[in-house]
Parts: structure tokens; sequence; C-alpha cells
């Protein structure tokens, strides 16, 4: 009995580099798994849980796809836990700012629809929506808590930094789901209906945590185009 083959990488077999970029990174998921790992090495189940819309089977072949051209790294956590995680390599975190790009282009889609949004998407999408004029003037540390993660955003002189982990003193601090806290961001809901209507909690600095949250104005959405 032969054991099942996997399927042959596509190739577009065009020598422009991007179309060499799509051939490594362009099967469905890939890039989504890219994005999940932009906060740190995950196990197969985090991922899971992430990508809810994704079935093991397929997520096996795209972390596969990946290791194989040296896009993610797979290690052993040392014991006690000694299970399995997945990385980016330097070479898989240059793709940030490609992500980043993607998605100020697709925020200005006529087409998207509501859709839930993972852990790894509140985060990047601040990165990616971050206005240095609309931050102008603010000098503070504000901790995000989207469910049990913790976040630390830095804003000062027009710089954006988020990155994991509760580092210093907060002015203020957001708690809530990752809806909550997206519809607050990106949604347009005002920071005290979230409140009132329990989405989110606010401790700290009420001024700042309202600024804060205008802080990532999305790019305007392009006229939709009628057929014929």
């Amino acid at each position: 009995m032969t054991s099942a083959r996997a399927p042959e990488r596509r190739s577009y077999g065009d020598g422009c580099a991007a179309a060499h970029a799509l051939d490594l990174i362009g099967e469905r998921w890939a890039l989504l798994v890219v994005r999940e790992l932009l906060l740190g090495p995950r196990r197969f189940t985090d991922l899971k849980t992430a990508l809810p819309g994704i079935s093991a089977t397929v997520l096996t072949q795209r972390l596969s796809d990946l290791e194989d051209v040296g896009v993610v790294v797979r290690e052993q956590l040392p014991p006690p836990a000694a299970s399995w995680t997945y990385a980016l390599t330097p070479w898989g975190q240059d793709l940030e700012p490609v992500l980043m790009q993607l998605g100020r282009w697709g925020a200005r889609s006529p087409h998207r629809a509501p859709a839930p949004i993972s852990v790894a998407t509140l985060i990047t999408a601040q990165r990616t929506m971050f206005s240095a004029v609309a931050a102008a003037g603010v000098d503070a540390n504000v901790h995000l808590r989207p469910g049990r993660d913790i976040f630390t955003a830095r804003v000062q002189g027009g710089t954006f930094q988020l990155t994991p982990g509760a580092q210093g003193t907060p002015d203020a601090t957001l708690s809530g789901d990752v809806a909550g806290l997206g519809a607050v961001l990106f949604g347009g809901l005002p920071l005290d209906v979230a409140e009132a209507d329990g989405v989110l909690g606010v401790t700290g600095d009420r001024v700042l945590a309202a600024r804060y949250a205008t802080l990532f104005p999305l790019p305007p959405t392009v006229a939709a185009v009628r057929k014929g």
C-alpha cells in the first residue's frame, strides 16, 4: 500500500518577483497564518482557535508549506511544556509591512462585510491605521487587555509602538473582548456608550482613553463601480 503524496506546489511560471512571492505565500490561509504569528510563537491549537474557519488538515498543510519555504520555523519548548510551537523566521517577519499595506488597501473596499476579528487583527490593524497627525501632542502609555492578553501601546512624538506584555505604568487601560475593542477603535462606537453597554472597561485617564480611540482612522472607502 503506497502512502498518499502531498500535492505538488503550484507555480505561476512567471519571472516577476511578485509572482514568485505569490508562489510562496499565495495559497488560501497562508498570509492569515503569518498574521497570527506576528504576535510571536504559537502552538497549533492557538492558531486553530484564532482561525476558526480553517480545518486542521489545511492548517497543517499551510504550516508545512511555510516551513518548507523558510517563512516559518517549528520549535519545541523546553520541559516541562515540551510542546511544539511555530514562529516566523526573520524573512517571515518581513511580511508585516506587506500585510499592513494589504490591510490599508482592503479597508478601502466597498465590498467589505462585518466579520469577527482575532487578537492579531486587533493589534496589526492599530499598527496599520495609526495616524501621526491624529496623535499630535499625545504622550502616553496605554495598556490594552483583550480577553486574557495584554499589550502596551506607547505613543510619543507622533510615533506608535504596540508590543505584547505589560510594560511600565499605564496612563490608561482599556479592557474588553476583541469585538468590543475593535468596535471602539475602528467601528466608531463611542467609548462612553461601550462602557455603558458593558462592552469594555476603562481605568486611569478617561480623557486620554477617549483620545486614544481616535488615533486609528480608516481610509475613505472607494466608490463602488456599477456593472454596465
